[in-house]
């Protein structure tokens, strides 16, 4: 089958598309439960991760080690569970951390502004059984659309808009939920996106990769360090400009990992100053 990652504005209908999606495929669907399943198994705080899996870091968060550390957590978390397959991922960068998989469908799920400020408006009044006030509704949406856009500006340095990072944008203004269902389900299905061993094992690859980067941003003789990790197959290859020999023994404890090699980085020199 296949892994789907959707991508959504708030109001366009998002999260009910993708429960719906799941129950009619079979699939698993994610959203919070991968915030809090992540903190339980790395013992970190659930709020914290919640704030950074929606919204950008601080200025002062962009420098703290702790706040990598969170981050590549949530991406692990991501790629764990996009290994078990047939499932509906909310979110999270999915669509550019499985670029590139030939089993992953990536959605965009949207509408014109004003129609997702009305849809919300009447959602939360009938949560609440009281007028919402349209203005207090309207700030929430933009706002909500510029965290998230900041927030795969700063980590991906890409355009959360960019149809490119997309399979298929969908426009919910005139579809109905369970049309936008019945479009996705149709290509979910579709002999194309059959999950292939050799299609397996990149997603495979990348997660290992990734955690070894959580190991690497938690031991205390790493952390500090920029490391970039690439794994194929059990195979580990670390790149740095230092610490590599502490990066090795970190990553041969983590599962999976058969063999690691090093890449050195040379920094290159100063220029002299020229009058």
């Amino acid at each position: 089958m296949a892994i789907i990652c959707l991508s959504h504005e708030m109001g366009a209908g998002g999260p009910e598309i993708g429960q719906l999606l799941g129950q009619r495929l079979g699939y698993r669907y994610i959203d919070q439960e991968l915030i809090s399943d992540a903190a339980h198994r790395y013992g970190l705080l659930e709020e914290k991760l919640t704030h950074l899996d929606e919204s950008k870091p601080s200025l002062f968060e962009r420098f703290d080690a702790e706040t990598r550390r969170y981050i590549t957590v949530i991406q692990t978390a991501l790629y764990e569970l996009a290994e078990g397959d047939n499932v509906v991922l909310m979110g999270r960068g999915g669509q550019w951390l499985l670029r590139g998989i030939p089993h992953v469908l990536r959605i965009r799920i949207m509408a014109p502004f004003d129609l997702r400020v009305k849809r919300l408006g009447k959602k939360l009044s009938g949560q609440m059984g009281e007028q919402t006030n349209p203005r207090t509704i309207t700030d929430m949406v933009r706002r909500d659309d510029t965290e998230k856009a900041g927030r795969m500006r700063y980590l991906y340095e890409v355009d959360l808009r960019d149809p490119a990072l997309y399979d298929v944008v969908v426009n919910t203004e005139k579809l109905s939920v369970e049309g936008a269902v019945d479009l996705v389900a149709g290509l979910a299905r579709r002999p194309e996106l059959a999950t292939t061993p050799a299609a397996a094992q990149l997603v495979a690859d990348r997660s290992l990769g990734s955690r070894v980067q959580v190991a690497l941003a938690t031991h205390p003789e790493t952390r500090k360090y920029r490391i970039t990790v690439e794994a194929r197959a059990g195979v580990v290859t670390l790149e740095g400009t230092a610490a590599l020999e502490e990066a090795v023994d970190v990553a041969r404890t983590v599962d999976g990992v058969r063999e690691v090699k090093t890449q050195q980085v040379e920094i290159p020199p100063i220029p002299p100053f020229v009058a």
